[in-house]
């Protein structure tokens, strides 16, 4: 049998406190949320002026890259470059960039998610989560 490793509500909150600090920085206001490996909501952060849509595209993005175990761009990528009916797969609704795997030991555990601002923008703050995570 395998183990693997998971996050706590401690990571989640630490990961969410990353990305808000790294939009707050730059005066960003996003939708951040946390999934875990099978794409279910652990935590959601929305900032003060976040557009509405993005509390709900945020946790597709994560949910698209926990699924996936890749990061939601290479699907927006491969969707503009004309394999459209990708757009039909079942459970994969956000295929644009903004959704980060957390990956521990070649394992996907987790994912980030972040809607509000352009679409590398929101895979920056993701990512500067992930990173207060595992350094």
């Amino acid at each position: 049998m395998k183990s693997k490793a998971v996050l706590t509500h401690v990571d989640v909150d630490t990961i969410l406190a990353a990305a808000r600090a790294e939009a707050l920085a730059n005066g960003w206001a996003v939708t951040i949320a946390v999934v875990d490996d099978g794409g279910h909501l652990l935590g959601l952060t929305r900032l003060d002026g976040a557009p509405a849509l993005s509390a709900y595209i945020a946790p597709e993005k994560a949910r698209t890259a926990a699924l996936g175990r890749r990061e939601s761009k290479i699907y927006e990528d491969m969707i503009n470059g004309g394999r459209v009916s990708f757009l039909s797969v079942p459970y994969i609704q956000g295929t644009l960039e903004g959704g980060v795997p957390v990956i521990v030991d070649g394992e996907t555990i987790a994912a980030v998610g972040v809607s509000g601002v352009k679409s590398s923008e929101d895979a920056q703050i993701a990512k500067a989560g992930i990173a207060a995570l595992l350094g």
